[in-house]
């Protein structure tokens, strides 16, 4: 699980570059826009919503771009939209499992645009349901260890609910079920711990040890699909070498 919860941390780096770039801001709108038309304009009562909007604020996204996001889902702006999630399933390289979520307005376009990616990169795109069971849905949260010492994330996080803590390169990682991911968040909040990445995220029951060779062709894959326009999240269960990783850090930041 290392090689996930370190791949997390390094697309929080590469989420920073896209903003800059615009780019993410985009990809977190379409999440406020689904997450509006599905539960309603109220982030008090869809936490679908509340969650969107909070990690567009964390990449500061601005508050009119959030506003109209949540209008096109309500239906109250003129160009209310019509994108769907999905969540296609493949393999990378080395027979890394696959699982990417997608918000798209043509089922067909992206789907064929993935199977591309794929091919290029060395994997495939599969069907429904041949990898979706090897991962299991839990919140995912990283902090970085200068911020808090293990005895006091130990304490903190399980009292508040948290399942497990890991110590993950320069993170701790903190893994919960989803109906206690806000708890500890907030429990973090109270206490002034600031996180690298909160998400609920498709945590692998097992992984892939991989080799540098193996490992660089997995992350070149996993790249390409996080920069298509539709890609919201990806997901695989690899373990790769502390150093490939690192130099893959470098060359997002």
């Amino acid at each position: 699980m290392a090689g996930h919860s370190h791949w997390a941390g390094i697309k929080y780096k590469k989420a920073q570059a896209d903003a800059r770039r615009g780019k993410l801001f985009s990809k977190l709108a379409r999440q406020i826009t689904i997450a509006a038309r599905e539960g309603g304009g109220d982030p008090e009562s869809n936490i679908k919503l509340k969650y969107a909007i909070e990690k567009a604020k964390a990449a500061n996204m601005p508050k009119e771009n959030i506003e109209r996001a949540i209008k096109r889902g309500t239906g109250e702006s003129s160009d209310a939209a019509h994108f769907e999630e999905v969540i296609y399933e493949g393999y990378a390289p080395g027979g890394v499992a696959v699982l990417i979520q997608v918000l798209t307005d043509n089922r067909n376009r992206t789907a064929g645009e993935l199977r591309y990616i794929f091919s290029k990169k060395g994997g495939s795109l599969s069907e429904k349901g041949s990898v979706a069971w090897m991962f299991d849905l839990k919140g995912l949260i990283l902090v970085e260890k200068e911020r808090i010492d293990e005895d006091a994330i130990l304490e903190l996080a399980l009292d508040a609910g948290a399942e497990d803590i890991k110590a993950e390169g320069d993170f701790w990682a903190v893994y919960t079920e989803p109906s206690d991911f806000e708890a500890v968040k907030d429990a973090f909040r109270k206490h002034g711990i600031k996180w690298k990445v909160a998400e609920l995220s498709r945590i692998p029951k097992s992984s892939v040890k991989l080799d540098a060779s193996v490992g660089r062709k997995v992350l070149e894959l996993l790249n390409a699909l996080e920069e298509h326009d539709d890609v919201q999240q990806v997901w695989a269960n690899f373990d790769i070498p502390e150093d490939v990783m690192e130099q893959v850090a470098k060359e997002v930041e």
